[in-house]
């Protein structure tokens, strides 16, 4: 098929770069079978179903875009790595929120707006075996919106782009609200200003917790892992907020440099910066 051919008759509007979906495969095999070991080592199990989970489905992802790098216009590959690639962020996303509440537990939950058990429902609780309530909801939205957006008919392509939307943007939401809380909880901290409700924070064990945790090197590190996967997750879901609200027949999903950028490229960074900066090694 001639390049104007395929632009035409491709769902993609593309046909895949073959070596930049083997590379994506490299790294995301490479990252996902170090975050296995990682996990077993430090004794970090719910890695598994959320770092290991993300980086796994993210293999399966770009295995579709290679299939389809030989098969352009079969619908298998093509829905393989749609389902696959909205949903395999979700999991890490999860895994940085989890992070971060441990960070906050260690260094002062007197310092943090939602008290520990509130912060566990909305965003780090382990109680759902998706990881967490919020993660839930962007995950079904997007589930949905995957499964619809790999139909054949019109209605079902525009129902999935919308669902794909919504969820989304539920999930930049969120992280933007994340990030708030976040960002309060670290200037607190660093000018020692504990929230007004309590002089000092109990957690859920019932163990009083009136001291300030130190700042050491190992918890500035985990702090600057949180930022950099976060905002790798952030550029990510900003671009597919704004290439789906373009249309699935856009501009800015006809360009596979945009994808592979500011998709692949970025969630293949968090999962790698949690590689680096390991909570099992920081915590």
């Amino acid at each position: 098929l001639t390049p104007s051919l395929v632009g035409e008759l491709s769902r993609y509007h593309y046909l895949p770069t073959e070596w930049i979906c083997i590379l994506f495969i490299i790294l995301f095999g490479i990252s996902g079978a170090v975050h296995v070991l990682q996990a077993g080592y430090y004794q970090m199990y719910w890695l598994f179903p959320t770092i290991v989970a993300g980086a796994a489905g993210e293999v399966v992802s770009w295995t579709g875009r290679l299939w389809s790098n030989h098969n352009v216009l079969l619908d298998v590959p093509f829905k393989m790595q749609l389902v696959s690639l909205v949903i395999a962020p979700t999991p890490l996303l999860a895994a940085i929120f989890i992070i971060l509440g441990r960070t906050i537990d260690r260094l002062g939950p007197q310092y943090s707006r939602l008290s520990p058990r509130w912060y566990s429902i909305i965003f780090v609780s382990c109680l759902s075996p998706f990881g967490n309530l919020t993660d839930v909801i962007a995950l079904l939205l997007q589930a949905a919106g995957g499964g619809a957006a790999s139909g054949t008919t019109e209605n079902s392509i525009n129902l999935g782009s919308h669902l794909l939307l919504a969820g989304i943007a539920f999930q930049l939401g969120a992280m933007s609200i994340f990030m708030i809380l976040a960002t309060e909880f670290l200037l607190r901290y660093y000018l020692d200003r504990p929230m007004g409700r309590v002089a000092t924070a109990k957690l859920d064990s019932g163990v009083t917790f009136s001291a300030r945790g130190r700042d050491d090197w190992r918890m500035s590190l985990i702090i600057i892992s949180i930022v950099l996967s976060t905002l790798f997750i952030v550029v990510r879901a900003v671009y597919r907020t704004v290439e789906l609200a373009n249309g699935w027949k856009g501009q800015i999903i006809r360009v596979q440099s945009y994808f592979d950028g500011m998709d692949g490229a970025m969630v293949v960074l968090a999962a790698l910066t949690l590689n680096v900066l390991h909570p099992g090694f920081l915590l």
